[in-house]
């Protein structure tokens, strides 16, 4: 198990990068308030890796490049692994955000043949692709089928689905659904937690 909490702008749990900023490898992770800043596939990995009242901020790309926050390469669709991005707000860094209309970005687009991603009760920013995530190139069809990326509940500009991605594997979430990816269920915080002292929240509220 792996926790980080409390970003702060130059202290340990503020993690500053381009490309590939933050490897959640392995196990279980739990981030709370943490500022992450990236471009692009800046949270990677195949963890069963949760990001609770975090701040994800986009930095400016080189060129034409697009930037995508997630990218989570789970293998296999029994892996208990996967992004539950929760109460976060995703926005551009103060570098970015007067250009942001200039660059297209994305929540995230599948690493792995079975990538999962979920997104919900977050703010997000509307400079956001009403898209909302991206294909790998190459990936081929069989992917759109097989990945699970998912929306509940969020606000901000961004936020519609109505314009979202039309793959098989997209869906917005129901409040029953969305409560598998909360601390408590996804990565079994209530049973670990505690002991840290670290705030966290348990379910969707």
């Amino acid at each position: 198990m792996f926790l980080l909490e409390f970003g702060r702008r130059g202290d340990p749990s503020s993690k500053i990068g381009y490309q590939d900023t933050l490897y959640a490898h392995a196990l279980r992770h739990f981030y709370r308030e943490c500022d992450i800043h990236g471009t692009i596939d800046f949270i990677f990995g195949n963890a069963a890796a949760l990001f609770q009242s975090c701040t994800l901020l986009l930095r400016r790309p080189h060129g034409g490049a697009y930037n995508v926050i997630l990218a989570n390469g789970r293998t296999d669709g029994g892996q208990n692994t996967g992004f539950s991005v929760h109460k976060c707000r995703i926005a551009p860094s103060a570098e970015f955000s007067g250009v942001k209309r200039s660059h297209r970005w994305f929540l995230g687009r599948p690493w792995k043949e079975y990538s999962r991603a979920v997104v919900m009760q977050s703010a997000i920013d509307d400079a956001v692709a009403p898209t909302g995530w991206v294909e790998w190139p190459g990936c081929g069809s069989s992917v759109l089928r097989t990945l699970y990326f998912a929306e509940y509940g969020n606000e901000g500009g961004g936020a519609g689905t109505s314009k979202r991605v039309q793959w098989p594997g997209f869906r917005v979430l129901g409040a029953q659904e969305a409560l598998k990816f909360t601390v408590a269920t996804f990565i079994a915080g209530n049973s670990w937690i505690p002991s840290t002292g670290v705030a966290f929240i348990s379910g969707l509220n």
